[in-house]
């Protein structure tokens, strides 16, 4: 049990801390009132206003001693409640008190048997899900367009990937999901070869909102008695709605990792982990989250999903109509204005089902990328999207999206295509002359990305780079979905491909020379 301890009451007549120095402004929003306040909130708020004599982490004291450029951004109220791990707010690591209220309250919202609250974002619970799940040199099996946090957890683990290349439209320069068929062969490919698979990795729905048909997946991979790990990043709200798709433990999954913080409401870099079924130990689950996540988490991060959680549980069957409606209106007003193309299940065939809040426009039709077209966006508008692509730009709908800025959008984009002096014979030829492939459809791996990350390095001009093994993991970021990974032959596809989108205005992420004038081999 946790050592119990007297809460302080502060002096009736005492002035609370901070009450004068930090107002909040709320402005055209109203903020409901829970009916009951989530139980880490509710310890939170107890602990902060203890009149106590306090001589503990961290440094600013409860805001004494917080630095005033930050108070004066944001207020003494997060310093306040910026708590350490005292008795009376539980133990991340070995909950038996609010915390672990919290996290089994977040269970039953989300149908799972076991959730945990992650401090580290769904990086940290997709390398305890693998970390879990798979032993050094067993195999993994997952798609090529996987997160940086999976190939990480490779290297960590010691686990070797076996890639499965997804399904790729040219004219969106977007990849899709990974099929039935596909898992089928390559488990069916590594038991003929003797070995061992521990794991089987989705990433459903991707950053653009294309699911996967995790039901029949889940069964097969269950057949073989495979766990099934989905990166759920973007499907936290997926099964609260019957217009939105069934979350990934709904389809059969083992392990879901959310990023609660995405479309639901927690404070950013807050996720939960969700197990489902009894293949995976939990035991092994616990272990890899004390290996990986902070000593020192940060409670305003675990309140927040715990208050997410309380608010998508006041409402969950209805919350998201608003959202759902502006969605709809949304492609209402910009779905037929010249030259835009929307993107829906027709490109993509074996994905039927895509997240009807996640809208992706094309601007090809116009002579423009998506970096041109969202520059100009947000200086005519004010418009700021959540990722940005070569054909493309993706805009995410959310329970605090509001008529007003959709209504800057679609003007925005109507005078786009209105400024637009293009022919059509130009136009086509951009669209033919683009097609191609995904720029990682011929990888051959010559180490293991664990093998890669370990072994000697050197630099070399990018122009010499060519067949040789690359040595650090180079992607576009967003979506943080590498291109090249430490252990893979560079390719000739590969390099044109981040040169491409480097000139078209992409951030290249991992690369040692941000440039791409050089890049790290290994030197084997």
């Amino acid at each position: 049990m946790l050592q119990e301890r007297r809460v302080i009451e502060p002096r009736k007549k005492q002035q609370d801390a901070g009450s004068t120095r930090d107002r909040i402004l709320i402005t055209n929003s109203e903020i409901a009132q829970p009916n009951s306040i989530p139980p880490l909130v509710s310890a939170l708020k107890t602990c902060a206003h203890q009149n106590a004599a306090t001589f503990h982490f961290p440094g600013h004291n409860r805001g004494r001693a917080a630095p005033s450029s930050l108070v004066h951004l944001i207020g003494l109220k997060p310093f306040i409640h910026d708590l350490p791990e005292l008795p009376e707010l539980d133990n991340l690591f070995s909950p038996e008190g609010p915390i672990l209220e919290a996290q089994k309250l977040a269970a039953k919202l989300f149908g799972s048997s076991e959730t945990w609250f992650l401090v580290g974002g769904t990086t940290c619970g997709i390398q305890a899900a693998i970390l879990a799940t798979c032993s050094p040199g067993d195999y993994l099996i997952l798609p090529r367009n996987s997160h940086i946090s999976a190939i990480s957890a490779i290297v960590l683990s010691g686990v070797i990937p076996k890639y499965i290349i997804p399904d790729y439209d040219c004219l969106w320069d977007i990849t899709a999901g990974v099929t039935l068929s596909q898992i089928e062969k390559a488990i069916e490919e590594l038991h003929m070869e003797g070995q061992k698979v521990g794991a089987v990795f989705i990433t459903s729905p991707t950053y653009h909102g294309i699911c996967s048909n995790l039901t029949d997946i889940s069964k097969l991979c269950h057949s073989y008695e495979i766990a099934v790990i989905v990166d759920e990043a973007h499907g936290a709200h997926f099964g609260f709605h019957p217009q939105l798709p069934s979350s990934a433990l709904q389809q059969g999954a083992d392990l879901a990792v959310q990023s609660t913080h995405k479309v639901l409401c927690s404070l950013t870099q807050s996720s939960m982990l969700h197990m489902s079924g009894n293949i995976v130990d939990r035991e092994r689950i616990c272990r890899c989250l004390q290996t990986l996540q902070s000593t020192s988490p940060s409670y305003l991060l675990l309140a927040s999903l715990d208050a997410a959680r309380a608010q998508l549980s006041e409402k969950p069957g209805s919350i998201f109509n608003n959202a759902l409606d502006l969605a709809i209106e949304t492609k209402n007003l910009i779905g037929n204005i010249p030259g835009i193309s929307m993107l829906g299940t027709l490109g993509f065939s074996n994905f039927p089902v895509i997240d009807p809040l996640r809208l992706t426009f094309g601007f090809w039709r116009l002579g423009l990328s998506g970096f041109e077209a969202d520059e100009t966006l947000y200086s005519d508008q004010g418009v700021i999207s959540e990722l940005v692509g070569t054909r493309s730009i993706t805009f995410a709908i959310n329970l605090g999206t509001c008529r007003d800025h959709i209504q800057r959008l679609a003007c925005g984009i109507k005078n786009l295509s209105e400024a637009s002096l293009l022919s059509f014979e130009k136009i086509k030829g951009q669209i033919e002359d683009h097609c191609g492939s995904a720029p990682f459809t011929d990888i051959t791996m010559c180490l293991n990305p664990r093998e890669a990350f370990f072994a000697r390095k050197r630099k070399v001009a990018i122009g010499e780079s060519l067949g040789k093994i690359c040595g650090e993991l180079i992607c576009p970021y967003p979506p943080g979905i590498p291109v090249m990974i430490p252990g893979e032959t560079i390719t000739k596809k590969a390099l044109e491909y981040l040169v491409l989108v480097k000139n078209k205005g992409a951030t290249i992420s991992g690369a040692s020379d941000p440039l791409l004038n050089s890049i790290v081999i290994c030197d084997v």
